[in-house]
């Protein structure tokens, strides 16, 4: 049995790693491609070391592109305002579904679940007509405000504040505290890891959001990075060199995010998930 179970497990690591080197591999090549030229790309020879290494792709994407540096800001806002009001609010709608009692909470707990059973598609032109009436086309508010909650991170908030010690809050509460102070400075800081996990998906959800952008957005100051990076491709000829220098800056923040929260990571995902 001990020898089968090491053939087993043996088996398992071979299929992830060999799995781990296929999923790598589209990366290493757009990472290489980045220091080639367009003629070397479109060749048609799949090669990881380029034969003439180049940095001008980054030079034309930050110096010649002289709108590569708005797109880039123009998305770290947005991401990062997005993820900070998710953090907010989703936090404290699904502290007061798990803790507190009011007339109505079973009900606003059945509506947010069923807004989790609508596709995005769905609601993109209710969305639109909603924010040109409101004057917020091509404008930051237009980009965060329709996104800045969230029910399916209500719903993971309210999972996690449900199995949380109500000892703490107690003892908390016989302190002095108000229901306020509990959450902000007993809660909150103990629910570092499902905030992190919570933190990770907005974060990547809003960085590598294209269609809301395509929708909102037409005046090419306001681009974000996806958007902006469209605008490489034409009709005749596609600027692939460019494209690959400009998807290794756009991939940087979301390593430096998911390195950053590593550590919670995984703790956050199964304390969200039940008892």
């Amino acid at each position: 049995m001990k020898k089968k179970f090491h053939i087993g497990k043996a088996i398992l690591y071979t299929m992830l790693v060999l799995y781990a080197i296929v999923t790598l591999i589209p990366f290493l090549w757009a990472l290489s491609s980045s220091f080639k030229n367009l003629e070397e790309i479109v060749s048609g020879t799949i090669n990881f070391i380029p034969k003439d290494f180049t940095l001008d792709n980054y030079k034309q994407i930050f110096i010649e592109q002289e709108m590569f540096p708005r797109w880039l800001f123009n998305s770290l806002f947005i991401a990062v305002t997005v993820t900070l009001l998710n953090l907010l609010f989703n936090s404290m709608a699904g502290y007061v579904l798990a803790r507190l009692s009011f007339p109505g909470k079973k009900t606003l707990f059945i509506i947010i679940l069923a807004v989790l059973m609508i596709p995005a598609q769905v609601t993109m032109i209710p969305n639109y007509l909603i924010l040109k009436q409101l004057g917020w086309l091509n404008s930051y508010q237009g980009m965060i405000v329709p996104v800045m909650i969230n029910a399916t991170f209500i719903f993971m908030m309210r999972q996690f504040f449900i199995n949380f010690p109500k000892e703490l809050e107690e003892a908390a509460a016989l302190d002095g505290l108000s229901r306020f102070g509990i959450f902000f400075r007993i809660v909150l800081p103990l629910a570092r890891p499902a905030l992190a996990a919570q933190a990770i998906f907005v974060f990547m959800g809003s960085w590598n959001d294209f269609m809301r952008p395509l929708i909102i957005l037409s005046d090419p100051a306001m681009f974000t990075l996806p958007l902006g990076l469209n605008t490489f491709k034409s009709q005749y000829i596609s600027y692939w060199n460019y494209i690959m220098a400009a998807s290794m800056v756009f991939t940087l923040p979301m390593l430096v995010i998911y390195v950053f929260f590593n550590r919670y990571f995984i703790k956050g995902i199964s304390f969200t998930g039940g008892k």
